[in-house]
């Protein structure tokens, strides 16, 4: 008999307050709640009919599934969003100015949580495989931010998903408060933490029982675009083990999540010349399960596991297997600033655009609206031995251009970015001045319809250490605005 009172979700979402501050586990679609936001969203709409008020402020680990930001969003529940979204319906709330969303660096949420910047957590809602009495809770398939919230939160309820029972034993959990000294990483096999997660049991008000898979699906098929960048990418990582600035013998890597990683990764995989690698990152997807089943990946951490139902089922039904080569931990051991610059890795990573000075623009679409956010993507090429970009030269059939004078947002800039590849070819930027920059990304990445664009931009600003023309900067989207079609701009 359970400690804690057995509850529907239903009757949870009753225990959530108009302007409470709530944090959803999980990382991605991984091991988020899948039931009690659901009933929440109805309680939203049921309020919000009989015309009385309803919505939280959401915390998250990164992005959710759309049980959580999706359903929640619809229902207009949602008044602030803190760290990370990629949900379509939420994403509009956000660029109607119906949502506060604050996009941080994932590196120092934790921190944040701690010094209580986005307020006193009322109640953490956490998916777990087992529970105990005493407060021992094992996480389900992602860690992302789950033990600080559950430190902080005034209350904690429980949806206990008995379809990841078979989970346990894949986390190492280490308290960067708690300890308060460097974390002792030195290979990303060490096991430096516990395995479940310890809180008050007074915290817990509840548990749902669940039965339910997280849900992740497919990448589309990788298109000729994603194969080209992923050719570009295995040709310039070879380039640089023979030169001997990356080692084939340790070689790490972080990669981002998405088609073009499935692109790189499988490039990787047909290449005999590629040694066997290791992965430290955020999101293990299916790409990634491949090449470790194959012994090309000797070990893999992340701080979740996204994958399809078919590989978590491999991976529960070959338990001993997979706990030898891959752990979940949280996202602030992940994407600690430190740890990173320890691992000596190469990070590949998207982005939306890139400008030819070698600034990449990660989350807004023509300056201003939001696609999802920064995430990770920050933490990693700051602190990389080696930071790639990858994005098509082109979008909407050749209409925008990637590469662009001045990008109309900035995530990373310049000086976090080493290399930056288009399927058109790959522009190595380190040790290069702001004009050989520019005339490598113009040259190696632009699509040949906006090379002479670019380099009539250039001409045109003759003067200063980096040569901008303020006035002309933005042509690209000026002409896009008004013609629909960037290569219409006027230089």
């Amino acid at each position: 008999m359970s400690a804690f009172p057995k509850l529907t979700a239903e009757e949870v979402a009753e225990y959530i307050p108009n302007g409470a501050l709530v944090a959803c586990g999980g990382f991605t679609a991984a091991g988020c709640p899948k039931v009690i936001p659901l009933a929440l969203a109805k309680r939203a709409e049921r309020l919000h009919a009989d015309g009385k008020p309803f919505r939280i402020k959401l915390l998250t680990g990164a992005s959710t599934n759309d049980a959580v930001d999706g359903a929640l969003g619809r229902a207009r529940a949602i008044a602030f969003r803190a760290p990370y979204q990629a949900d379509r319906d939420l994403r509009k709330c956000i660029n109607d100015d119906d949502v506060d969303y604050v996009d941080d660096h994932l590196s120092r949420y934790a921190r944040l949580l701690r010094q209580v910047f986005f307020g006193d957590i009322d109640v953490a809602i956490i998916e777990v495989s087992h529970y105990t009495d005493d407060g021992e809770l094992a996480l389900t398939t992602a860690v992302g931010s789950a033990p600080v919230f559950c430190q902080s939160a005034k209350h904690i309820l429980l949806e206990h998903n008995a379809y990841h029972e078979r989970i346990s034993g894949f986390h190492d959990l280490y308290d960067v408060e708690e300890n308060s000294v460097p974390v002792p990483l030195r290979a990303l096999s060490d096991h430096i933490g516990t395995k479940t997660l310890r809180v008050d049991p007074k915290k817990i008000l509840g548990v749902v029982e669940t039965h339910l898979p997280d849900g992740i699906e497919a990448f589309k098929p990788c298109t000729s675009v994603h194969e080209a960048i992923a050719g570009h990418v295995v040709d310039f990582l070879l380039r640089e083990i023979r030169r001997g600035v990356l080692s084939s013998a340790s070689l790490t890597m972080e990669l981002g999540t998405g088609n073009m990683t499935n692109a790189v990764l499988r490039h990787i995989g047909a290449c005999e010349e590629m040694l066997n690698f290791s992965v430290h990152g955020e999101v293990l997807q299916d790409g990634i399960l491949e090449l470790l089943t194959q012994g090309r990946i000797e070990f893999a951490v992340g701080s979740s596991l996204t994958v399809t139902d078919p590989w978590l089922q491999t991976i529960y039904g070959r338990a001993d297997f997979y706990k030898e080569r891959l752990l979940l931990r949280p996202s602030e051991i992940t994407n600690h600033p430190e740890v990173i610059q320890r691992l000596n890795l190469a990070a590949l990573n998207a982005a939306l655009e890139a400008d030819i000075f070698g600034n990449v623009n990660s989350t807004h679409v023509a300056g201003t609206s939001v696609m999802n956010g920064i995430g990770g993507a920050s933490d990693f090429a700051h602190n990389a031995a080696l930071s790639v970009f990858m994005l098509p030269s082109t979008a909407k059939d050749g209409k925008i251009s990637s590469m662009v004078p001045f990008c109309s947002h900035i995530d990373l800039t310049d000086h976090d970015v080493d290399v930056i590849v288009t399927e058109q070819g790959l522009a190595d930027l380190r040790g290069k001045s702001p004009e050989q920059r520019a005339l490598c990304v113009i040259e190696n990445c632009a699509h040949p319809d906006y090379q002479p664009l670019l380099h009539a931009y250039l001409q045109r600003a003759k003067s200063g250490h980096i040569r901008h023309d303020l006035t002309a900067a933005f042509a690209f989207y000026d002409a896009y605005a008004k013609t629909g079609d960037m290569r219409n701009a006027r230089l």
